[in-house]
């Protein structure tokens, strides 16, 4: 399979953006706190990355985004006492509270367009999007996210074994 156009790892709490709420004098703002930050060490990261690609433009052509977010363990998945740090065996193997996929893949596609990676998030015609806890799997060591981006031109254009 051809490499990514793009790879980078982004460290943070994954920002969900989509819930609006509003203020007494009528303005709109984002409802989650950690979208702002999110929205900023995924731009910081994908900028960092491009940085060293002299010749990147961003990309308007169809693309296959991969999102595989690490998400840290709420604190009642662990036990107390001497079982402190321990994972209590009820605790779920994978999160299914929130943020929502959904909405934590908007923000990161939103930062992505800031940073010059999408012309527009219109382009993703392929996306593979996926939440877990730290240590769980392949997941991260700490909250954040892989970013995978691949043009789908070039996958097409790969001779058939």
């Amino acid at each position: 399979m051809t490499a990514p156009a793009l790879s980078l790892t982004v460290y943070g709490t994954p920002g969900p953006q989509g819930s609006k709420t509003r203020n007494a004098a009528g303005a709109m703002y984002e409802s989650s706190a950690k979208v702002k930050p999110w929205r900023e060490a995924v731009k910081t990261a994908a900028l960092d990355a491009l940085h060293h690609d002299d010749g990147w433009t961003a990309l308007a052509c169809p693309v296959w985004l991969e999102l595989q977010f690490t998400l840290a363990r709420p604190k009642h998945h662990f036990g107390t006492g001497r079982n402190a740090g321990r994972l209590k065996p009820s605790a779920p193997h994978f999160p299914t509270s929130k943020p929502d996929l959904d909405k934590l893949v908007r923000s990161t596609q939103d930062a992505l367009k800031d940073a010059g990676v999408l012309a527009d998030d219109s382009a993703v015609a392929h996306l593979s999007a996926s939440k877990t806890y730290v240590l769980w799997g392949d997941a991260l060591r700490t909250p954040g996210a892989v970013i995978k981006v691949w043009r789908l031109n070039d996958l097409h254009k790969e001779p058939t074994p």
